[in-house]
């Protein structure tokens, strides 16, 4: 299954995007929202509008957060069970009603919780998902609803790159669930995995199409970004980048690994912008009507640091976050922050 007639491909492993593609227009100046924060890893906007509040989880802390379009901040809770450790900790928000669901690393795995929202208050845990596998790297972590309805979560293979390709194994996959952590009805095993094959994913997005796109962390040569078909296999640890095995699925863009390490993906204005932590730039990749993608746009290079999370506003806008005070960073005054910016 090879997504050929969608990209152009170069030398080995490199994936150079479809030049027929309209370029898309440009961002906004940045504004920022929220300063002050610690590591802030993802966003989700509560129900309400365009002037609803957003929850953040703040990764090393283990708080979650509401914040305001004005930027009030309130801190709901510090989630309990939450073990930060390396590249783990409180990790993907992601709201249904008044449904909020949690993906954090627990003393000897990572699990999925759901909680009840009312008001401030958070009530009714429930573990949904236990038993991913944790590791001081590559622990996945993004949950969003699909517009299918349907719960679907990264997972990380934790440095040991062989989970990737077991599936039986919940590491270096996509989960797709129901709201109760049972696998959606269509999964393509009968199981939670929904796709595998994936080094760390942490980024996932849908089009204006229903296609969903996913960002993945390369080892040293190539990121992807992959368009994510359910039941395929994209190839970690056989391949990194481009492969020529019809086993495994190619990406539709690839970057080196010093322009991204890709994090935080959203869908906007017909382009799916992607937060790059070690690449300290947002990418603008505009997408065409069969979903292939066109040129990669940097913008704000080394402007706010290492950015990590990304999502769409509901008023058609993005939300940033930096993540410089994560240990590999340069902390900033302000930082961390997010960051209000138009995508139209």
């Amino acid at each position: 299954m090879l997504l050929a007639a969608v990209t152009a491909c170069s030398s080995a492993g490199q994936v150079l995007p479809s030049a027929a593609v309209t370029a898309g227009a440009a961002p906004g100046d940045p504004r920022d929202v929220a300063t002050g924060l610690a590591v802030p890893w993802a966003i989700a906007f509560l129900p309400g509008g365009t002037d609803s509040d957003a929850l953040v989880t703040e990764r090393d802390s283990a708080r979650l957060l509401r914040v305001t379009r004005a930027g009030k901040v309130t801190e709901l809770s510090t989630i309990d069970g939450v073990r930060p450790d390396g590249e783990g900790g409180l990790m993907g928000v992601a709201v249904k009603g008044e449904q909020i669901f949690l993906y954090y690393t627990a003393e000897q795995d990572n699990r999925i919780v759901r909680y009840r929202l009312s008001g401030d208050t958070l009530s009714d845990e429930r573990l949904l998902v236990q038993g991913i596998p944790k590791g001081g790297i590559h622990n996945g972590g993004r949950l969003a609803f699909g517009p299918d309805g349907y719960l679907y979560a990264s997972t990380g293979e934790t440095g040991d790159r062989e989970l990737a390709q077991q599936r039986d194994s919940l590491g270096g996959k996509i989960l797709r669930m129901t709201v109760d952590g049972a696998p959606a009805p269509g999964n393509p095993f009968g199981t939670l995995v929904y796709s595998y094959g994936h080094r760390n994913v942490q980024g996932l997005a849908w089009d204006g199409s229903g296609r969903l796109y996913a960002s993945e962390f390369g080892a040293n040569t190539y990121d992807e970004l992959n368009l994510v078909k359910a039941g395929a296999n994209y190839g970690w640890p056989e391949v990194e980048g481009r492969g020529d095995d019809s086993r495994f699925v190619n990406p539709i863009a690839t970057w080196s690994t010093d322009e991204a390490s890709p994090s935080g993906l959203a869908f906007a204005n017909g382009s799916l912008w992607m937060g790059a932590l070690r690449g300290a730039r947002l990418w603008q990749i505009p997408l065409g009507a069969d979903g292939s993608a066109g040129k990669p746009v940097a913008h704000f290079a080394d402007r706010y640091g290492r950015l990590r999370a990304v999502t769409a506003t509901p008023d058609g806008g993005l939300w940033v976050g930096t993540s410089n005070k994560d240990g590999r960073g340069s902390p900033r005054d302000g930082d961390d922050r997010i960051m209000s910016v138009t995508a139209k």
